[in-house]
């Protein structure tokens, strides 16, 4: 695999320097391989795979090329074209994929996470595996593996109740006990994986079988276990025999109830379609197991990223690229024709090492299924609109209450959490479009030295954050940049020098004298009057704007009050669950720091070996010398401070 580079210092698009870009679309190779666009201050706008490089660059610059408004955009920001050859267009495929991945570039056709479908995730890196239903998709080791996202999540969490009464597994991130097993060892449900009863390799081995339920095989599972039993029962071992006996009966029943039989009971397949208005597109993809229904997955992108094509061929890519090669069903039934469907089907077939074949159906059986999974995407698609026209509903409710001229988009709130002026933190959540983006949450420790045990000061803690908030913005207004022309220009993302998270509305959790506090912050960053701030009481659900003597005219169940509500809601729960880790963590080092001989370097160590006070005060001292840096010296020392009656009787 080579890599060349356009190299250049213009900065002038390519579009206003026709030489330029004649010279490059001439050094483009007519092979195989992928392309990035990047903007004049190097950012990736888009990234492309073609089975001929040259031909599918030029596309993008050819006179009378119907593109779409959104590529054409693109196209006039494009300064630098880069190019990585490949081998083959499979290859080119999977080498999209990662690149997309890590890049997320704006103009490519990407999949929202709206944390709405959850994921199953079982942590294959560690020794003993994890297996959970999580809404948050981060890769921390390429081994570990996510099933999903899935549609139906009441049956998912049936499913995962039912495999773990079936197979033991193992329960709890962290061991109860330190030298003991728990009742679900006990009881069958565990293994005893924290006191180590059963070996890594065996282990997985059982956590294999799970994955092939959520791997859509059931059939070959089954089968496996029936072989298995009867191995045992030769052998006369009635007892291994009875607990894969039970194994069986429990999927039977697990089967029984989560497949919808379906036309051709010999044929895997996958079916995806989706449906769309102007702004978002709900897939659905259905997984077929021999002629039965065994997964229903949802995905949603932007409807004005791509063609309805491009949007299956980018879930396609995502999924597949996922899944184990077993996964991948040799028939593939589409909606609408893919814009590279020979590449993908080269992909699919090298990936599964055997003929997959898609395909788009026009009758009988085949265009049935398409039609059902159609169904199911506009139930989806009509269920996303009612939810959106819903909260476009609360911001225009919440623009009439305080006299905005549009709806706001994103909606900030703030609150304060403390005891006492101990462990102050604050929290700044971000609604956008009416919902919560907690990938632009924030967190704040009180740096205030005026703020301490003992004494609190909501007024100054608030003005803080505040100021560290807005400083960046009033920076550029210092330097001579327009707010408004900032907030203006399009796609912010890309031409705004990083300052892309200006707010419609602020809003502060508190009254009268919060507000004032955040007012005269504001105008030392010559801000106040860009901002439009207010303030949510709680006694009375008020809403209080700056300089105002009495609350705006409003009943605390109208839309847009019920949308503050919602914002300080959650502003509250953040700042109070931030506070409680600080707390925590501040009163697990200070009962360590009370030890003799324990500084801050030991407190870390042995948090990090045992996990938690609780687990070192019920250690003993032979345990406690276990821990990297702790000799037996400072083990018993420890183990005194926990248990001093134990000491005392021993000295006398």
């Amino acid at each position: 695999m080579g890599t060349i580079s356009a190299v250049g210092t213009v900065k002038q698009p390519l579009v206003q320097e026709p030489e330029r870009l004649d010279a490059l679309l001439k050094a483009l190779p007519s092979e195989p391989g992928c392309y990035l666009m990047r903007d004049g201050e190097d950012r990736i706008l888009y990234i492309g795979k073609s089975k001929k490089l040259r031909s599918r660059v030029r596309s993008y610059f050819r006179d009378g090329q119907q593109i779409s408004p959104r590529i054409s955009l693109m196209v006039r920001q494009v300064v630098e074209i880069e190019f990585i050859v490949t081998d083959s267009e499979a290859e080119a495929l999977a080498l999209e994929s990662n690149l997309i991945k890590n890049h997320q570039p704006h103009f490519n056709v990407l999949l929202k996470d709206d944390k709405k479908y959850p994921y199953l995730c079982i942590t294959w890196s560690e020794a003993y595996p994890r297996i959970f239903i999580t809404r948050r998709r981060r890769f921390r080791s390429p081994l570990d593996r996510f099933y999903g996202p899935y549609v139906d999540v009441g049956l998912l969490r049936r499913t995962l109740f039912v495999v773990k009464r079936v197979f033991p597994l193992r329960q709890r991130p962290q061991p109860l006990h330190k030298d003991r097993t728990c009742l679900n060892y006990d009881i069958g449900r565990c293994p005893g994986v924290c006191q180590q009863k059963v070996s890594p390799d065996d282990y997985q081995q059982t956590l294999r079988k799970v994955a092939m339920v959520f791997q859509g095989r059931n059939e070959e599972l089954l089968q496996l276990l029936n072989e298995q039993m009867l191995r045992y029962a030769e052998r006369l071992d009635f007892e291994a025999a009875a607990r894969v006996r039970d194994q069986l009966q429990g999927l039977e029943l697990l089967t029984a109830d989560q497949k919808v039989a379906l036309p051709d009971a010999q044929v895997s397949r996958d079916v995806i379609a989706l449906a769309a208005d102007d702004r978002v597109a709900a897939v659905q993809l259905f997984q077929v197991r021999a002629g039965k229904l065994v997964g229903r997955l949802g995905y949603t992108a932007d409807a004005e990223a791509g063609a309805p094509g491009s949007i299956l061929q980018h879930v396609l890519e995502e999924h597949y690229s996922q899944v184990d090669p077993v996964e991948i069903p040799p028939e593939v039934l589409l909606q609408h024709t893919l814009p590279e469907q020979d590449l993908l089907e080269a992909w699919l077939r090298q990936r599964r090492g055997r003929k997959v074949t898609l395909q788009k159906p026009q009758r009988q059986q085949k265009a049935d299924l398409i039609d059902m999974v159609v169904r199911n995407a506009t139930y989806e698609l009509e269920r996303a609109q009612r939810g959106a026209e819903q909260q476009q509903l609360s911001m225009e409710d919440l623009a009439q209450l305080l006299d905005l001229d549009h709806p706001p988009r994103r909606i900030e709130g703030y609150d304060i959490s403390h005891i006492q002026g101990s462990d102050a933190v604050a929290s700044q959540v971000v609604f956008v479009d009416g919902l919560p983006a907690k990938q632009h949450y924030r967190k704040y420790k009180i740096r205030s030295s005026s703020i301490s045990a003992g004494h609190s000061d909501d007024f100054m803690a608030m003005a803080e954050i505040m100021r560290r908030r807005f400083r960046r913005w009033s920076q550029a207004k210092a330097e001579g940049a327009s707010i408004a022309e900032l907030r203006k220009r399009p796609g912010t993302a890309l031409q705004t020098d990083g300052l892309t998270d200006w707010p419609d509305v602020v809003m502060i959790d508190g009254g009268k004298g919060q507000l004032s506090a955040v007012m005269e912050a504001l105008r030392e960053l010559d801000l106040a009057n860009e901002l439009v701030v207010c303030s949510l009481a709680k006694q009375r659900e008020e809403v209080f704007l700056p300089g105002a003597s009495e609350p705006v005219e409003s009943d605390a169940d109208q839309l847009g009050v019920m949308l503050l509500r919602r914002l300080r809601d959650e502003a509250h729960r953040f700042a109070v669950s931030f506070h409680r880790q600080q707390r925590g963590e501040r009163m697990k080092r200070s009962r360590l720091s009370d030890i003799p001989g324990v500084g801050p370097k030991r407190v870390k160590d042995l948090l990090a070996h045992f996990h938690s006070i609780d687990a070192i005060q019920l250690a003993s001292a032979r345990d406690i010398g276990t821990c990297p840096g702790v000799g037996p010296a400072l083990a018993e020392q420890i183990h005194r401070f926990f248990h001093p009656v134990e000491a005392d009787q021993e000295a006398n």
